[in-house]
């Protein structure tokens, strides 16, 4: 079976289904492929600063949100080896929200998903873009589907990678794009993990940040009082908690040692019931991914990806959504030619670099505080002493900053 797209878009999370939303609103056919059933858990920290609650209400599924979300995010601690420090979180003083909220993923991929459908995109999921190989005027992509006997060919204009950083995307013929599958191994690489509990003693509307050897993490009361318990650690420190227990699975030997290193994590989980098994995902490519030639581009981690440690992933990706889709949406999409989409790769580029380099850094500045005790413990003390820098670090991160409404958000009902 053989289809024609102006769009084909790969992956689903918050980046993929946006823009998909987006660009079927300016009067594009989009399809979008997802490998994976929803509802399904996915290894996020799952907070949404208030300056990106607005974009969600501009994709239409911020009454979702606010319907299913966990309590605002007042308070701000900080958790080590130490006894557990408490700040104010940073008030957001622009836009219609003053704090943000966590969501779990199995409801705000569910909720962008069902947009986009009734915006008009096609969803093939569970499904997985096997090849995508680049041909006059755009690319031609298979497809393959766990519900069909047979692949289906797409061509489209313009294909738009919105895989996670850990995973391998499809293969490309003809665009010069990153290798990642031969990367060697390092001592530094990073892997996510993530649970949730029930019944945890952890106060609703707190986000809390772990200080850990070797490793940053975070805990939040996400929807339905569920506490969601999110990790990074290093390869070398994550080999040592296997080396330790080794007969035990390896989610079970991570939340060992987050309760044994961490005092907060201890108390918040004593008497608490995990809900489901651990996830766990990795390596984590940190920093800003090469972008690859012509009309392929590239949103979300895919496009870089920033230390989790800041929880401002699901945000980055909706607004890097954003910033893509208002570059794209000035030409139809017959207009993307080579030429203009060179353009639009550039201008992309520069956009995202002026919204997150800024917290890149930060983020990646934390993380390394937050991992090295040497480091760590002086940075409690002073958090300690004075709680307003605690407060103003996450302020600086970006969490008290609304993001600025693209073109193609502010204009939408002109296509709807």
């Amino acid at each position: 079976m053989t289809r024609r797209a102006d769009a084909l878009v790969i992956g689903a999370g918050p980046a993929g289904a946006a823009i998909a939303i987006l660009l079927a609103r300016a009067g594009w056919e989009v399809i979008l492929v997802e490998q994976d059933p929803y509802p399904r858990g996915k290894v996020c920290g799952e907070c949404i600063a208030a300056g990106s609650l607005s974009l969600l209400d501009e994709l239409d599924v911020g009454a979702g949100l606010r319907a299913h979300g966990g309590p605002e995010l007042r308070l701000l601690a900080w958790m080590s080896e130490r006894p557990t420090l408490i700040a104010d979180f940073p008030i957001c003083a622009t836009g219609p929200y003053r704090f943000g909220r966590a969501l779990r993923r199995e409801h705000l991929d569910q909720l962008l998903v069902e947009r986009a459908i009734a915006q008009g995109v096609v969803l093939h999921q569970p499904a997985k873009v096997r090849s995508v190989r680049a041909e006059a005027g755009g690319f031609q992509c298979e497809i393959e589907s766990d519900h069909a006997a047979q692949r289906l060919t797409v061509h489209a204009a313009t294909v738009i990678d919105a895989h996670g950083s850990w995973q391998r995307g499809p293969d490309v013929s003809g665009v010069d794009q990153r290798d990642t599958s031969r990367r060697r191994h390092r001592a530094s690489d990073l892997f996510g993990f993530k649970a949730v509990f029930r019944h945890t003693t952890l106060t609703p509307g707190l986000l809390a940040v772990m200080a850990l050897p070797g490793g940053y993490g975070g805990m939040v009361i996400a929807d339905q009082g569920l506490a969601t318990l999110a990790c990074c650690l290093r390869r070398d420190t994550l080999s040592l908690c296997r080396t330790i227990q080794p007969r035990r699975p390896v989610g079970d030997a991570v939340e060992s040692y987050l309760r044994e290193g961490c005092v907060g994590v201890r108390e918040a989980l004593e008497g608490a019931q995990r809900a489901g098994p651990w996830l766990a995902v990795g390596p984590l490519l940190s920093g800003v991914q090469r972008p690859a030639a012509g009309a392929l581009f590239s949103v979300g981690n895919a496009a870089g990806e920033t230390h989790p440690l800041v929880g401002e992933g699901i945000g980055m990706a909706l607004q890097s959504a954003t910033l893509l889709a208002d570059e794209l949406t000035r030409e139809s999409p017959a207009m993307i030619t080579a030429r203009v989409a060179l353009n639009v790769q550039r201008r992309y580029r520069i956009a995202l670099h002026q919204a997150f380099s800024r917290r890149r850094r930060l983020a990646a500045l934390y993380a390394h505080i937050a991992m090295r005790p040497h480091l760590a413990r002086p940075a409690r003390a002073l958090f300690g002493r004075w709680p307003t820098l605690l407060t103003e670090a996450a302020r600086l991160a970006g969490k008290a900053r609304s993001s600025p409404t693209p073109l193609s958000l502010r204009f939408k009902h002109e296509h709807t």
